[in-house]
């Protein structure tokens, strides 16, 4: 009964016996209790402690309980000692949460506007990124332009989107034609396949994008340097924008199991996208990068179309694609 006010269940028990049983010594309190006289030992040092039992004034060397009028008032005066403490230590926590809080929020860059947050840094985007896909409840939409996977980045984004696939989430990806190249994301796109997961494939995407629940999206500051910072966005006409993008490009995409096949030009979605690109003048080190490969790789797509088209600059295979209905007039 007394437990809430710091006495345990034994002590408890010593203290009402000598109450009832003032004369009584270590041993005679352990045999009407049924307890070991270590244990009745035990239980006197912490009535001591709780100053619940005192030495004797009339008997040298034993011991006695105070009355439970000074015992309850005792303990009592110890609890609220103790909650007074503790509202007190309450109180500094507080104020030094509120303070980091506070330093926290002045170093956080503010949004530029509603619907809009600045991600800086590598830590912070994959930290928001965790946080995303632990609240995605029923799909993530996703631009890979970054060409094929590596081992390290197989082996980060398989458990969570395993965990994504388990709570029943829809995955749709996009990436580059180029990694139909590569063994190991091929390898790591079946395995996704089979949970559930779509994957599609096109020459060229415009950014890097991840869209869940169509109601966020994280789109890197810079396509250059994605470590520069992201942007994440939840703005309702910004993300349906973002949503019919994908959807496009989704709609045009070939799946990554299928043959890669040839328009009426008898040209592949990568070779058309090189032969618009070398129409606007960039350079193989450019192609590259929009196609995911290497220069040397969009060097020889290159120089294969010029062949194709009997061009010997790329201002000549530009006028005669025109002439070959490989690209429209005003191109």
């Amino acid at each position: 009964m007394l437990q809430a006010l710091g006495m345990d269940t034994a002590a408890e028990q010593v203290y009402r016996a000598m109450l009832t049983r003032p004369q009584a010594g270590v041993a005679e309190l352990g045999a009407c209790l049924g307890l070991p006289e270590e244990e009745v030992r035990h239980a006197l040092d912490a009535l001591m402690d709780l100053t619940l039992v005192r030495p004797s004034a009339e008997r040298q060397g034993q011991v006695r309980a105070v009355s439970p009028e000074i015992g309850m008032e005792i303990l009592v005066a110890r609890q609220q000692a103790e909650l007074a403490a503790q509202q007190q230590r309450v109180e500094s926590s507080r104020v030094a949460a509120a303070q980091l809080i506070a330093e926290y929020a002045e170093l956080r860059p503010a949004p530029a506007q509603q619907g809009v947050e600045q991600l800086t840094g590598l830590d912070r985007i994959r930290d928001r990124l965790a946080v995303l896909s632990r609240e995605t409840t029923t799909e993530v939409m996703t631009f890979a332009p970054d060409g094929a996977h590596t081992k390290e980045s197989i082996a980060a984004a398989r458990p969570l989107n395993e965990q994504l696939l388990d709570r029943g989430v829809r995955l749709r990806t996009i990436y580059l034609d180029s990694v139909r190249n590569s063994p190991e994301t091929v390898a790591y796109v079946d395995w996704l396949t089979e949970r559930g997961g779509q994957v599609r494939t096109v020459p060229s995407l415009p950014i890097r994008m991840i869209i869940s629940d169509r109601s966020s999206a994280v789109l890197p500051v810079s396509g250059d340097n994605p470590s520069a910072g992201a942007l994440l966005l939840t703005g309702h006409g910004t993300l349906t924008a973002l949503c019919a993008l994908f959807e496009s490009v989704w709609a045009s995409a070939q799946p990554l199991g299928s043959a890669r096949c040839r328009d009426e030009r008898g040209l592949t979605g990568q070779e058309s996208t090189v032969v618009r690109l070398l129409a606007a003048g960039h350079t193989d080190e450019a192609i590259a990068k929009r196609l995911g490969v290497s220069s040397r790789t969009a060097r020889r797509i290159a120089t294969d179309l010029m062949e194709r088209l009997g061009a010997h600059s790329r201002f000549e295979a530009g006028v005669k694609a025109v002439r070959r209905g490989w690209l429209p007039a005003r191109d």
